[in-house]
């Protein structure tokens, strides 16, 4: 299983318009990817900013490039969420998961 690692950060008077953004229309519509199998949003205060983290599983690389492209490590980025953003990551890390306990 993979996991792309990707940051980005909002004013703290966009932070729940962003969260809902990702939580109600950007998230539901990544379960379309074969493959995609959840994610998790982090968010904290950051002095004057609001960051959030979004960490994104696939089953596999295949799967990663079915939903970013061939230039997979490219942060994908919706226009609505790019307005709410004060500054992001421009690329995604990926890491294989090796390790999982509940």
């Amino acid at each position: 299983m993979i996991a792309r690692l990707w940051h980005g950060w909002t004013t703290p008077q966009n932070a729940d318009t962003y969260q809902n953004l990702l939580k109600n229309n950007i998230l539901p519509g990544i379960h379309r990817v074969a493959g995609y199998k959840g994610a998790y949003v982090l968010r904290r205060e950051a002095g004057s900013e609001v960051e959030f983290i979004t960490l994104t599983m696939f089953e596999s690389m295949d799967a990663v490039r079915a939903f970013a492209g061939p230039n997979y490590e490219q942060a994908v980025i919706l226009p609505e969420a790019e307005r709410l953003l004060a500054h992001s990551d421009d690329l995604s890390a990926h890491f294989e998961i090796v390790i999982r306990q509940d």
